[in-house]
């Protein structure tokens, strides 16, 4: 005797598992691997079927159909099982995630996050919450780790977070290279109020070493005086003094060391007579003044650049100082009156360590050499600076190039 196969009130045979309901929707039930019932539910029966399709191909693939875990639940299992990190790469990944993702992102369905997702959760943080590309990295770096372990347990077919960086880098490059270096001329007038100015002649040291050595604001915030080689004329990079803010929740903001993650991090960058001299009375000022280091982190100590606590520095307080030196330079120009004069751009210190980056092209120096002083793992960040050379500089490159033409020998 035949089987009688199950219709909907159009008369259709439903397959096993579909069900029509009373009020005319239809139901699937399946069980999954571990024996665990499911159900999804729809409108028609085609939509039903789609959604069939789907879990069918989730199933042939190994892929947990159904799954209702959240970002958040498989970021808490990476988190009790990640090992091989750094302690302070550890909790600012922990901060990135908990401050920037648990509340938003972290809530969805890990299954229901496209790569699309991804990305716009990352114009959000640039555009509407002010967070650098930079950072928007760090939290790429942990939302890209969670992805790949729920990939390893087959939860996602593939990770959404891949390559999602990619064109916010690109526009991150584009905003890099249009801080350009300073000018011979700026840099002069730069150079020039730091040494005679009185308002500012105590940030001659630590502005004239970043000018002069390339250095980026972590690595000479972070130098200590056991890294100066004065017999030798050598300064020594091993580390990175950061300052992020945990959050009230994990004690507001704090300092850290970093060492390099890459063997360019590590390195060591030649002094000019200029940083020693500048270094030395640095030195001086702290002797006469009996400043000194009252810190340690993370077991680091001595630091060479320190406040008038005897606290060390960080990029925000190097940055409103590169502010004030600029504003009061240029109104004092304006004061007097001279219209050939020279006015400073808006500073940073990136920008001070661009602009040794293109004095150094500028002198011929190789761009090997250049790369292991500026600590850049790929040569194309380097070559890039090659890019940027001063209009002087390349005005007065073309001129030899014409002098040394046929016919130009009178």
């Amino acid at each position: 005797m035949a089987t009688q196969r199950r219709k909907d009130d159009k008369g259709r045979v439903l397959k096993e598992g579909e069900y029509q309901r009373a009020n005319g929707t239809y139901r699937y039930r399946w069980v999954d691997k571990s024996r665990k019932e499911h159900n999804i539910y729809a409108k028609t029966l085609d939509e039903l079927r789609r959604e069939e399709e789907k879990i069918l191909k989730d199933t042939l693939d190994g892929i947990e159909a159904g799954c209702t875990l959240t970002l958040n639940d498989m970021y808490e299992r990476w988190k009790a099982l990640k090992r091989g990190l750094k302690e302070n790469s550890f909790r600012n990944y922990q901060y990135m995630y908990e401050k920037f993702v648990k509340t938003r992102l972290g809530r969805v369905n890990i299954q229901d996050i496209k790569k699309s997702d991804v990305k716009a959760f990352y114009v959000y943080l640039h555009e509407k919450k002010g967070l650098t590309f930079g950072t928007i990295d760090s939290i790429n770096s942990v939302i890209h780790q969670v992805f790949d372990m729920a990939v390893g347990d087959e939860y996602i077919r593939y990770n959404p977070a891949s390559n999602a960086m990619k064109e916010l880098r690109r526009t991150d490059a584009g905003e890099v290279h249009a801080a350009r270096a300073l000018t011979v001329k700026e840099q002069e007038a730069f150079e020039y109020t730091l040494s005679h100015d009185p308002r500012h002649k105590r940030w001659y040291p630590i502005f004239t070493t970043i000018l002069l050595t390339g250095l980026r604001v972590g690595e000479v915030a972070g130098l200590r005086w056991c890294d100066i080689d004065f017999e030798n004329n050598l300064i020594s990079i091993n580390h990175t003094l950061v300052y992020f803010d945990k959050g009230k929740e994990y004690g507001g903001c704090t300092y850290a060391i970093n060492t390099p993650k890459t063997k360019a991090g590590c390195r060591t960058v030649p002094m000019m007579s200029e940083v020693r001299a500048a270094l030395l009375e640095e030195k001086d000022y702290q002797d006469l003044e009996e400043v000194t280091c009252n810190v340690t982190i993370d077991g680091y100590t001595d630091f060479v650049f320190l406040n008038r606590f005897g606290g060390v520095l960080n990029q925000a307080t190097l940055n409103r100082a590169l502010d004030r030196i600029e504003k009061n330079y240029n109104i004092d120009v304006i004061k007097k009156g001279d219209k050939d004069a020279v006015l400073l751009p808006p500073l940073t210190n990136h920008w001070l360590r661009h602009t040794f980056s293109t004095r150094m092209v500028e002198a011929g120096m190789h761009p090997k050499a250049l790369q292991e002083i500026l600590g850049h793992k790929d040569i194309t960040t380097t070559m890039n600076i090659y890019t940027d050379a001063s209009t002087d500089f390349t005005t007065s490159e073309m001129s030899k190039y014409q002098l040394k033409r046929p016919g130009n020998d009178e």
